[in-house]
């Protein structure tokens, strides 16, 4: 009896200890561990004064999501140069659709940006770009399938050197073909061997070209929709280059970009081009005194509107984001590039163009260039074109050009003359044109 009083006395004492131990003896409470960043890859094309624009807003996008939220996401950029597996697909990429096969061995489907945003549960007016900007990546109910993000305008670059060399006047550039045709010559005269060159080819010289002249691009043909690029006014342009070709007045670079090169290092002194080229060209190359202009046209066509020419180029296109928290970061990610001050920084850092009214704007008060401006708001307010759009579907705008780009090299090769070319791609296109199936995502 004895021993059992004493065990429980030895109990009570060490309960009491345990009651009475002070607060600070109790093990401390573990800190909560802040939320796993979703991480989403965008892959991207860009280099030079693009490529710093985009990292530092992907920074400053980074540093905002880290900022009291409770489900926070991060971008991380990934260079289409650097990826071994280009088959695996990021969440996000910044590419022009005619690289696709160069940034992913294929031409991926996307997830429509405005089906995105709608499940990421954020505003996406569509009424807040610019017409020609949607016109650029939307489909063809108008629901916008894309960020326009880096956009341009065809155009004709001079070198003003050449010109005054050649006595043509630098302050007075050719604003139809018969005029360049006049100055290309002069400029072979004068010894260049490359008077005009072309980047970008049937985007300039084929559909721009056709919607200048009010010719569409896609007409009815029964109830199908048929690629009519084989006008009258293209098979006219494609005979006059033909002859150009065969003449030297134009040497062909390729179909994509690589006439911006030769005229950058000075081997041609006109390029017809992207618009955003400047930009880059005053920056690289500052010794060359580029001259700008719109691209030319046929004054001898009736209701011709020289000013009618399509925006394109790169846009921010959603890859891989079956998951709502995805879905979620892309949504604010898209926002945050459609704050006007951010749009002011991307368009001064890589001349593309604005997106938005609200960009322009915020250009304006920042001390932009009102006439350039002003320019800029009335062309992309523009609400008709004719040129009708093919569909971004499965890369239908890509595949087409890509048609054209190698029907346009047997006219080169002298293997067929431009009519039965711009015919053949005409009918190769039928089965892009042919009805998409509606998805459900």
């Amino acid at each position: 009896m004895k021993r059992l009083l004493k065990v429980i006395l030895l109990l009570s004492m060490g309960i009491g200890g345990a009651l009475a131990a002070p607060k600070s003896a109790r093990p401390a409470k573990e800190p909560v561990a802040p939320p796993a960043p979703q991480e989403l890859v965008l892959r991207h094309t860009l280099s030079g004064d693009a490529l710093g624009a985009l990292a530092t807003l992907v920074v400053r996008f980074n540093d905002n999501e880290a900022k009291g939220k409770k489900e926070i996401g991060r971008i991380v950029l990934e260079d289409s140069l650097s990826v071994l597996d280009k088959a695996r697909l990021p969440h996000l990429a910044i590419f022009d659709q005619d690289d696709a096969m160069a940034v992913f061995d294929s031409r991926p489907r996307f997830l429509p940006l405005n089906k995105v945003m709608e499940t990421a549960g954020q505003r996406f007016d569509a009424k807040q770009f610019y017409p020609q900007m949607s016109d650029a990546v939307d489909d063809l109910a108008g629901k916008i399938q894309a960020l326009p993000l880096g956009m341009s305008l065809p155009v004709l670059f001079y070198s003003k050197a050449a010109f005054a060399k050649a006595k043509l006047d630098p302050n007075n550039p050719p604003q139809t073909w018969w005029q360049l045709q006049e100055a290309a010559g002069v400029l072979q005269d004068t010894g260049w061997k490359c008077p005009l060159t072309s980047s970008r080819f049937s985007w300039v010289h084929v559909e721009n070209v056709a919607s200048q002249h009010g010719e569409p691009m896609v007409v009815k043909n029964g109830k199908q929709d048929q690629l009519a690029l084989n006008n009258m006014v293209n098979v006219k342009h494609m005979s006059l280059l033909t002859s150009w070709y065969k003449s030297n007045y134009f040497i062909y670079a390729g179909p994509g970009r690589e006439g911006d090169e030769k005229f950058a290092n000075g081997e041609c002194a006109m390029l017809t081009g992207e618009s955003a080229l400047y930009a880059r060209l005053k920056k690289t190359v500052p010794n060359l005194d580029v001259g700008i202009t719109v691209l030319p046209y046929y004054d001898d066509v009736y209701g011709v509107r020289p000013t009618n020419v399509l925006p394109d180029g790169l846009a921010l296109w959603v890859l891989a984001a079956d998951k709502k928290p995805e879905r979620q970061v892309i949504g604010r990610f898209i926002n945050f590039l459609l704050q006007p001050d951010v749009q002011r920084e991307w368009v001064r850092a890589t001349g593309y163009l604005p997106m938005t009214p609200a960009a322009v704007q915020a250009l304006r008060e920042t001390g932009g260039n009102p006439a350039l401006l002003d320019q800029a708001e009335k062309r992309l307010s523009m609400t008709t074109r004719e040129a009708a759009r093919t569909r971004n579907e499965g890369g239908g705008r890509s595949r087409i050009r890509a048609i054209l780009d190698e029907e346009v090299a047997f006219i080169w090769g002298n293997k067929k003359p431009p009519k039965e070319a711009l015919d053949t791609a005409v009918m190769r296109a039928g089965p892009i044109l042919a009805p998409m199936p509606i998805s459900k995502k």
